[in-house]
């Protein structure tokens, strides 16, 4: 990895903790790494208008105040065991794209692609396109059919 990217990141995701372990443990087995900002452990309910039950869901997010202190945790923990599990170490990504309201629409719902794409419905050979001047498999006009009374459709 390059020195670059090492010191950038502080944050390292802790994987495969067991339910009997809680942030002052974690604050204690990875403290031993260096100086520690925060610990995040989410909660298992992920309802706000419920009340948490303590429970968490299984990992853990820890921040040190240096990129060094983050790798020597990696390169100690990752696949070591605390209580029992085996831990899953690595530096932690951000969240790929937050959606936020209004910008999660569909393509079409652009003015400007629809000024780009769209065609009336008459030139796109659409319903109203096909009234008026639209010929059947005998190259007979519709309205023709109706008019003469020689078309399948009218039949019975």
């Amino acid at each position: 990895m390059e020195e670059g990217t090492v010191t950038a990141k502080k944050t390292v995701f802790v994987g495969g903790i067991g339910d009997e372990v809680d942030e002052a443990i974690i604050y204690e087995t990875f403290s031993t790494f260096g100086d520690i900002l925060e610990v995040q452990l989410p909660p298992a309910n992920t309802n706000p208008n419920q009340p948490p039950d303590g429970k968490h869901r299984g990992f853990a997010f820890v921040t040190f105040s240096s990129g060094a202190d983050a790798q020597d945790a990696i390169d100690n923990m990752d696949l070591n065991e605390l209580r029992g599990r085996v831990l899953k170490v690595n530096l932690a990504r951000p969240i790929k794209a937050q959606v936020q309201p209004g910008q999660n629409r569909a393509i079409w719902e652009s003015e400007e692609w629809l000024q780009t794409y769209v065609k009336p419905l008459a030139q796109s050979g659409g319903v109203q396109g096909r009234r008026g001047g639209s010929e059947d498999a005998d190259g007979q006009d519709a309205s023709e059919q109706k008019a003469d009374g020689d078309g399948d459709a009218m039949e019975e």
